[in-house]
């Protein structure tokens, strides 16, 4: 439905004398003449059908009509004023600001990010951390990797990756006195947990193994740490497929044996719709699914 909107030109005018009592300071503020700023409240007046001012010899005053009118004309004119404000701020040119976890950023995005940087020298990219969810205009976000549903409100959110949770442990597990060959073998290892919805009393549920208690081990809040650990052989972690596929390309983890569980969530890339008119916004979202399509390449010809 198209707004009805007075002619908006006349508005400053009208505000500026509103808040004066005063066509002649108000022409003054805006750099009009005492006459502009006459013709332009009668055209409102009459836009309006009703009388905004009482007009004396030496003053003016609000009517009614006019007090009430004025105070919403002021709000709103404050709103676009505050808005303009935020659109118009300077960002540093080839500044890219990205949001995400503690745990993709350590585990997937940094450790494959100098390719971006050798196809996009241009761009200096800024990632903000954090448990919570960005708001891109205030935060001054460009552009976000979310774990979840993918229905965020306001924003375009495309799948980036889905999650399979399977154990991974150091190549060093594999032989020795208690090697990793089957799930059974983990009442000999240490389980570290990462607060991941799915654990190892899910896993070891689904796996058929009912005398390891799934609570034992050593447990971090951050999955870059619990990742670390298992680097480090201080135990088997389950780990998330989109945050463990650097290192099991690498070989500093190995998957023990296959059982895996697909997680309900997903991680998602997350943007302004307008964004993607900015070519740093663009060159990196479309490098994030380039990525993701590599990683999902490897799983298919395991």
């Amino acid at each position: 439905m198209a707004r009805k909107l007075p002619p908006l030109t006349t508005l400053p005018a009208f505000d500026t004398a509103a808040r004066y009592l005063s066509f002649t300071k108000a022409a003054a503020e805006l750099n009009l003449t005492h006459g502009a700023i006459s013709r332009a409240i009668r055209n409102l007046e009459d836009q309006l059908g009703i009388q905004l001012f009482e007009r004396g010899t030496r003053s003016v005053s609000l009517t009614p009509a006019g007090a009430a009118y004025a105070a919403e004309i002021g709000a709103a004119l404050d709103q676009i004023s505050a808005a303009t404000l935020v659109a118009s701020a300077p960002r540093p040119a080839g500044v890219l600001t990205v949001s995400t976890s503690d745990g993709f950023a350590g585990r997937w995005l940094v450790p494959r990010l100098y390719r971006f940087h050798r196809a996009h020298r241009d761009i200096d990219v800024r990632i903000a951390t954090s448990g919570l969810l960005a708001d891109f205009v205030r935060d001054g976000i460009d552009i976000a990797i979310r774990y979840g549903s993918g229905e965020y409100e306001g924003v375009v959110s495309e799948l980036l990756s889905e999650v399979d949770v399977f154990p991974v442990c150091s190549p060093e597990l594999l032989k020795g006195e208690h090697p990793l060959r089957e799930p059974a073998d983990l009442r000999h290892h240490t389980l570290i947990h990462d607060g991941f919805p799915i654990d190892w009393a899910t896993w070891l549920e689904r796996a058929g193994i009912s005398d390891i208690n799934p609570n034992s081990g050593v447990r971090f809040d951050s999955a870059t740490y619990a990742t670390e650990a298992a680097v480090h052989g201080e135990g088997v972690l389950l780990g998330r497929s989109t945050l463990v596929s650097a290192d099991l390309a690498s070989g500093r983890l190995v998957r023990p044996f296959g059982q895996e569980i697909k997680a309900s969530s997903r991680y998602y890339v997350v943007y302004l719709a307008s964004a993607l008119r900015q070519r740093k916004v663009r060159a990196f979202r479309d490098w994030l699914l380039a990525e993701s399509d590599i990683d999902n390449e490897h799983r298919r010809s395991e």
